[in-house]
């Protein structure tokens, strides 16, 4: 059975951090592509930050040099830190492993919180 359970959401002043995990289960995890989205609602799902198996790493525009993807094969996680955030932010944020290869074979986390507000 496979799980992606996230975690280390929560609410936060606008310029702190947080970092948020993602520890996965029931697959060979150094096999997937990892990749972190948030939502908000009423609005599309998007990518926030991937990191592919051999840990290329991507950000889309909004978060470069503010978050940063991190993955240790050893533990089956994948991290997400995030600094200097803002309430734009604010979503919650999702966790999926993408198997290499297999663009029709991925898994979703449950989701975790992330809320800027002063």
């Amino acid at each position: 059975q496979v799980q992606l359970v996230e975690s280390g959401g929560g609410l936060v002043q606008p310029g702190e951090s947080l970092k948020l995990s993602c520890a996965a289960s029931g697959i060979i995890f150094s096999d997937h592509d990892m990749v972190w989205y948030r939502q908000v609602p009423g609005k599309q799902r998007e990518v926030v930050a991937s990191i592919s198996a051999t840990s290329s790493r991507n950000y889309r525009d909004s978060v470069k040099g503010r978050f940063t993807i991190s993955r240790d094969n050893a533990k089956n996680a994948v991290t997400l830190q995030m600094n200097s955030l803002k309430p734009e932010d604010t979503a919650v944020y999702y966790c999926r492993a993408n198997q290499r290869s297999r663009e029709d074979i991925f898994y979703w986390g449950q989701g975790t919180q992330v809320t800027v507000s002063s």
